[in-house]
């Protein structure tokens, strides 16, 4: 795919998710959600968007299992689709949290998206490390249930009524434990696991290339372990009062 079929798709995606946040403005709202309408609206697209990329970036690597022993340079159509359409969901998002979230509220999600968009522009434009990206997409199996478990505290069962207390719902709590076991395969090893791989195959790589992959994979980790240490506390440890959405 040429650069500007990629420049087409990564815009038909833009354009694709903000019509799906359209959309949901305009379908009925939940009555817990109402005084959340934007969290809402953002909670659905990004839910969409884990859905589809998850299980496109498995079938990607079930087409093409050599694709994982070479990271950089194997190539697919359906790899370099998935990576533009992702793209243009994170800047979709970029935007939608700019323009509705002070600086103080999304500079992690902004920051985590900055970096994402990074490392897939220059996949995309290289036709290099695609593979690499694939499997960067893999940690969205794990949001889709963090996503979910979003959907149902804006619907109001996701409340405890004391520090010992069982979640009020059954569905709430079977979400948070497929949501820690998803985070520990899919966002904790898959991080690992990329970083192992960046680190010995350092000689193949350019030094810039080296610094921007090592530099992403570092500050995602530490998110990932910032995120590890809010669910627990929220979902297993304490009694929360106020959980907020995260990324």
């Amino acid at each position: 795919m040429d650069l500007k079929s990629t420049l087409l798709v990564v815009g038909g995606s833009v354009c694709s998710f903000k019509l799906l946040n359209t959309v949901v403005r305009f379908l009925p709202t939940p009555e817990p959600a109402h005084n959340k309408m934007w969290k809402w609206r953002n909670t659905v697209t990004s839910l969409a968007h884990s859905s589809l990329t998850g299980a496109w970036a498995v079938s990607c690597l079930y087409c093409q299992p050599k694709m994982l022993e070479d990271l950089i340079s194997s190539y697919s159509l359906l790899s370099h689709c998935l990576v533009a359409v992702s793209t243009g969901y994170f800047i979709n998002d970029f935007l939608d949290v700019s323009l509705n979230q002070s600086l103080k509220q999304s500079r992690e999600v902004l920051l985590h998206h900055s970096t994402v968009l990074s490392c897939f522009t220059l996949a995309m434009t290289s036709r290099l490390y695609l593979g690499f990206a694939v499997v960067s997409l893999l940690i969205e199996i794990n949001s889709v249930f963090l996503h979910i478990r979003q959907v149902l505290l804006l619907l109001g069962q996701g409340n405890r009524t004391g520090p010992a207390e069982p979640c009020t719902s059954v569905t709430y709590s079977l979400t948070s434990w497929l949501n820690l076991g998803t985070l520990l395969v899919f966002r904790i090893c898959t991080t690992g696991w990329m970083t192992r791989w960046l680190a010995s195959h350092r000689e193949h790589i350019p030094r810039f290339v080296f610094m921007i992959g090592t530099t992403g994979l570092s500050l995602i980790s530490t998110m990932n372990m910032v995120l590890l240490y809010r669910l627990l506390r929220a979902d297993f440890l304490t009694n929360p009062h106020n959980t907020s959405k995260n990324h």
